[in-house]
């Protein structure tokens, strides 16, 4: 991860604490203009002859379907929907673990901690067995699904942040604007693409979800996820969740929004947040198209 605070109850992870980023915040953290290319990334070159206007990345809200109590002890880097549960992957050094939740009462049913010396991070599933990554320490852990025995584990280069498995590919993003593809047998990589809405590089790429060929990603710091044509890295669309905690407790949100499990058979989307107190499964409202004075990325 580009930045090394992860959250505001560790003082020593200076630059991850956050809420929701205003517009201009938004743009100029989380976006590098073309012009400047991304790092280590070929210059921008200038097209011949006038070019159309690109439109506007569509822009969705949400309305809140149910609520369910979320463990504030849980600082959520990976989520998976699991035949009516959850499981979530938390992180910070010594409170790290992977766990199986009930998700209409919060209830963990199942816990695996992690050694003190790791932080987790994403997860994914992958048949019978269970992948998480961690932050800094270049290492992903092997789980059996099951009983969450450790299989094994595997080396990866730079920081893990989130996971998630498209049926043949894990991917894996480190907090910059490129998603990385794993193979889910050796966990070698075998591609990745650099995430870009129009002229645009989104960084600070966070916990994702596979969902309907595209990958669902909160942006750190932001209350906003991006929807991302995993082909291209193409920003399709944005998800804007900004009140979400607010609209059921006066309660500040102690941390920022991370965590996407998706109910493939169900067609129920669910999002929370790092030691947030509930946990929302919501629908999404029609796509409307940003103007250049709406306060969405853009």
């Amino acid at each position: 991860m580009v930045l090394p605070w992860r959250g505001s109850a560790r003082l020593w992870y200076a630059l991850r604490v956050g809420g929701a980023c205003a517009l201009a915040l938004f743009v100029a953290a989380c976006c590098q203009p073309q012009s400047s290319g991304p790092p280590g990334g070929p210059p921008a070159t200038e097209g011949e002859g006038e070019e159309e206007t690109p439109p506007e990345t569509p822009v969705y809200t949400y309305q809140v379907v149910n609520a369910y109590p979320h463990d504030t002890e849980a600082f959520t880097q990976g989520l998976v929907y699991e035949e009516g549960l959850l499981l979530e992957g938390t992180g910070l050094h010594g409170k790290s673990s992977l766990r199986r939740v009930a998700l209409e009462t919060g209830a963990v049913i199942q816990q695996h901690d992690l050694e003190a010396a790791y932080f987790g991070e994403g997860i994914a599933t992958v048949g019978d067995r269970i992948i998480q990554l961690t932050w800094r320490e270049n290492r992903g852990f092997v789980y059996e699904r099951a009983s969450f025995a450790l299989l094994g584990q595997f080396q990866y280069p730079g920081e893990g942040w989130g996971l998630t498995y498209d049926g043949n590919r894990l991917i894996m993003s480190d907090g910059t604007h490129v998603l990385r593809f794993l193979d889910p047998e050796t966990f070698e990589e075998t591609g990745s693409v650099r995430v870009r809405d129009k002229d645009r590089y989104i960084t600070r790429l966070n916990e994702l979800e596979y969902i309907k060929d595209e990958v669902f990603a909160n942006v750190w710091q932001s209350d906003y996820i991006a929807r991302i044509d995993p082909a291209t890295g193409s920003v399709t669309g944005w998800i804007n969740l900004t009140g979400l905690l607010a609209s059921h407790t006066k309660q500040r949100p102690p941390d920022v929004l991370n965590g996407i499990a998706y109910d493939a058979a169900g067609d129920r989307l669910f999002v929370t947040g790092k030691n947030w107190p509930l946990l929302f499964e919501i629908r999404l409202v029609a796509a409307r198209i940003a103007t250049p004075n709406a306060s969405t990325p853009n």
